[in-house]
């Protein structure tokens, strides 16, 4: 795919420089191979400017891509940070980023001979312990020989379960993905079928979730039953999880906090900060050494941030800014979006605390169609309760929402509004004025969004069990089915068989919208903490 061809003049804004932190951040956006082919693009461009030659049929090709918010994320990138290269981009070309023409395989490894009857898609579901859903797709790509950005998926699943969730991957065979269960740990693939399109973030409408509590204490199993019997029937004050602030030593919405008053240098700090003994000692190493390149061979490979932190303040030593924007967009916007929901989460409790969970009050916000999103989302069917609204009694308690502040929200019209901006001038953040003149991490060019107060799961049951040896299973996974399956011994869900015995044990079965948290719902069902800390107490 060609980016750029044929400069026959010399434009105004012509490159200077070698532009390392710019190739940088682009190499934390597309990868090694992209950026070492924009860095001899431009290596080329200078050397010709210094001769005085002028530059003809030049032109730069990158690896193709079928998501469609990556191709546009390269674009701007192109059109915000390398100027120089806008006169000789063909747009067209960046905007059908992966499509191109027909005899251009997606991946070097896709199959340049494929069936015209079969869809160019391989939908499988992914299943899979202890690993989160990048790193099961990172070892499956490794085996096929293939780049991560082949596969698309609607959500990411959580490290710390055994889940289920569909997988697309182009140009694929089933026999040949399949036959990598033979060899896969922890992961298994199944249920293959050719599909048209891909799977894309956001496309996820929900979860199921099933749920085994062990080592249940209670006064006696009435209580028990009582907590679930109110859990499905009332619901949860929907918070966002523990998961959604980071498991470092520092929160991210800290962090998000300095990045929204322009604190470049306290940012990548925060970031840096270790989270374990291993890390501190390796950044006690750095400390005294200053060896950056010392320091980025210890680093683990999930330090995904540190890592395009330290990698550009070699390139370019003291620029906080740049390093930070070195961080690949969803990882840095998710301090910024940690923000947001901290300030959601608290006005939550305020809202719960001085109103209830039974009633609509004067000034709340709630949704006003049928069709308005069931969690979370930037719907603008959104009013603010009156007088009238009350009344006529036509809003419960489960239309109520709380925005996540941004450009484009309204707050509620009641003490929760004062709320927010006492908690933001608390932090010193502005809610309604940009900081700086950085767009990205000002909530001033963010939309914002809504969220449902209320959290209600669907489909819910519960069972107790009786259990006497811990080390036996109290539930089949999807795993283990499959896992059976593949050795050619069919399981059922309900082949289980348990000694009765002392032990108490809950398990429950539920859907919940997509970005709810199932935490949250464990946390109402507990009146405990979910959180790391809280349960590292407990051992």
């Amino acid at each position: 795919m060609e980016t750029a061809e044929e400069h026959e003049s010399k434009t105004t804004n012509q490159p200077n420089g070698n532009h390392c932190s710019e190739i940088e951040s682009f190499r934390a956006l597309v990868g090694d191979s992209d950026a070492n082919s924009l860095k001899e693009f431009i290596d080329k461009i200078n050397s010709n400017d210094e001769d005085g030659v002028t530059v003809t049929n030049t032109s730069i090709v990158l690896s193709p891509s079928s998501d469609k918010v990556h191709r546009t994320a390269v674009h701007n990138f192109f059109k915000e940070k390398l100027k120089f290269l806008g006169g000789i981009m063909k747009e067209a070309e960046v905007l059908r980023r992966g499509k191109g023409r027909d005899e251009t395989p997606y991946d070097s490894r896709g199959s340049d001979h494929w069936p015209e009857h079969l869809g160019k898609f391989l939908r499988f579901h992914l299943c899979k312990e202890n690993k989160d859903t990048q790193e099961a797709l990172g070892v499956i790509g490794k085996m096929l020989g293939i780049q991560p950005r082949a596969f698309g998926f609607s959500g990411t699943k959580d490290k710390r379960a055994v889940t289920t969730q569909r997988v697309t991957v182009f140009k694929q065979r089933a026999n040949k993905v399949a036959n990598l269960n033979k060899r896969l740990i922890g992961i298994k693939v199944g249920d293959f079928s050719y599909v048209n399109e891909g799977l894309l973030l956001g496309q996820l409408h929900g979860n199921r979730f099933a749920i085994t509590l062990r080592g249940v204490v209670a006064d006696s199993e009435d209580t028990v039953k009582v907590a679930a019997v109110a859990l499905g029937k009332h619901g949860f004050v929907n918070y966002f999880g523990m998961q959604r602030f980071g498991s470092g030593s520092i929160p991210t919405h800290l962090i998000g906090a300095k990045l929204l008053k322009g604190e470049w240098k306290e940012a990548v700090s925060m970031i840096l900060d270790p989270r374990d003994d291993d890390i501190r000692r390796i950044r006690e190493y750095y400390k005294e050494s200053e060896d950056i390149d010392g320091t980025l061979r210890q680093l683990p490979r999930f330090l995904v941030a540190e890592k395009a932190i330290l990698q550009c303040l070699k390139k370019c030593p003291g620029n906080y800014l740049q390093a930070l924007k070195a961080v690949p967009r969803t990882l840095r916007m998710m301090y910024v979006h940690s923000y947001q929901s901290y300030l959601w989460n608290h006005a939550a409790s305020m809202r719960v605390q001085k109103y209830g969970n039974e009633e609509v009050v004067l000034g709340d916000l709630v949704y006003y169609e049928a069709d308005a999103l069931p969690s979370e989302g930037t719907c603008t069917s959104v009013k603010v309760v009156n007088k009238e609204d009350i009344l006529s009694g036509n809003y419960t308690v489960s239309d109520v929402v709380l925005p996540l502040p941004g450009s484009r929200v309204i707050f509620p019209n009641n003490d929760i509004q004062q709320y927010y901006q006492d908690l933001a001038d608390k932090d010193g953040v502005s809610l309604m004025e940009s900081m700086h003149n950085v767009k990205e991490f000002s909530l001033t060019s963010m939309t914002g969004a809504y969220r449902r107060v209320f959290g209600k799961a669907k489909d819910f049951e519960w069972e107790l069990i009786k259990y006497t040896d811990v080390s036996i299973p109290l539930a089949t996974t999807d795993l283990d089915i499959v896992s059976k399956a593949n050795e050619g011994d069919g399981v059922k869900k309900e082949s289980l068989e348990l000694e009765l015995g002392d032990q108490l044990a809950l398990k429950l079965s539920f859907t919940l919208p997509a970005s709810c948290y199932a935490t949250m719902a464990i946390r109402e069902l507990l009146k405990t903490s979910t959180s790391t800390a809280f349960h590292k107490t407990l051992n």
